[in-house]
């Protein structure tokens, strides 16, 4: 059994990093283009809100191939706890009463690819394989 999830681990890797990228752009789209559910606000390129939506779409279609992973990664996670604490921390300690925890989780979880990598099946992994 060892052997067998050995030998997966960096397939799981890549997956945690493609369905985490997926849902990640989904909020820069969101405040981009209003999809996939509509926007509160009009999109300004300028703004906190403009820059974030910027990240989340290039950052989060630069993750989901597996491009750049490690320093994107590390972005985007200081991105999210930037978003964090400006948007949610104000509101009350605890992420849960707070609505952070979707920030949480994503500042942490790119962080771990930050020094994890996109696994196997990323254009990084293609990349270096194809110098050795």
């Amino acid at each position: 059994m060892d052997n067998l999830i050995n030998a997966w681990q960096p397939r799981v890797l890549s997956l945690v990093r493609i369905v985490s990228a997926f849902l990640f752009m989904a909020h820069g789209t969101q405040k981009m283009f209003g999809f996939p559910a509509e926007q509160r606000y009009p999109f300004e390129l300028f703004s906190l809100s403009g820059v974030a939506g910027v990240l989340e779409v290039v950052g989060g279609l630069l993750l989901l191939i597996g491009l750049f992973t490690r320093p994107v990664a590390f972005l985007l996670s200081g991105q999210m706890a930037f978003a964090y604490f400006i948007a949610h921390a104000p509101q009350g300690f605890w992420p849960l009463n707070n609505g952070g925890e979707l920030a949480t989780m994503f500042s942490f979880v790119f962080l771990y690819f930050a020094f994890a990598g996109g696994g196997s099946w990323s254009v990084d992994s293609l990349c270096k394989r194809n110098k050795a």
